[in-house]
């Protein structure tokens, strides 16, 4: 059995909004955030809430030209940087300067995307990786601090998919 303890602390939490422009609940959360932060502020923690795709929320559309969820991979975040490139896959780049570079040293430990759906899902977590001891731990804190409210975990685990 491994360990449920991070290797690491966690010291830098992002809590992304806004991915997709019409998803309304994380925008206006963040929004909220960004003004007082005193809900989600922890002594020793970095937590910063950020609107990762302010255009599409501004027109209030999934997205101006592709998924931003969906460019997140080493082959668009590596793409030299001009004008010509999808202005999603030009953010992605953004953020992964901000927050990352993706699994470097300086990246932020974890990064909450909310989301949200017209589907009658209630609260929902989504989980990639069920051998993942501290997400499996995290999930369980937020789920007994959500009760009595109902709140699932959907398991995607796909050994090629990575959002």
């Amino acid at each position: 059995m491994t360990s449920c303890v991070a290797k690491e602390p966690i010291k830098k939490i992002a809590i992304f909004g806004g991915t997709h422009g019409n998803e309304l609940t994380g925008v206006f959360l963040v929004t909220h955030w960004l003004r007082n932060g005193t809900e989600v502020h922890r002594a020793g923690l970095d937590v910063k809430p950020f609107i990762t795709n302010p255009r599409a929320v501004e027109k209030c559309t999934r997205y101006i030209d592709c998924d931003l969820n969906r460019v997140f991979d080493l082959e668009n975040l590596s793409k030299e940087m001009s004008e010509d490139l999808p202005y999603e896959v030009r953010r992605a780049q953004e953020i992964n300067h901000l927050f990352g570079p993706k699994n470097s040293d300086d990246a932020y430990d974890l990064v909450f995307d909310l989301h949200n759906t017209t589907s009658n899902m209630g609260c929902t977590l989504i989980l990639e990786d069920s051998r993942n001891d501290f997400l499996i731990q995290m999930f369980h804190y937020i789920k007994t601090c959500m009760a009595p409210l109902p709140c699932s975990v959907y398991l995607i685990e796909h050994p090629s998919l990575k959002y």
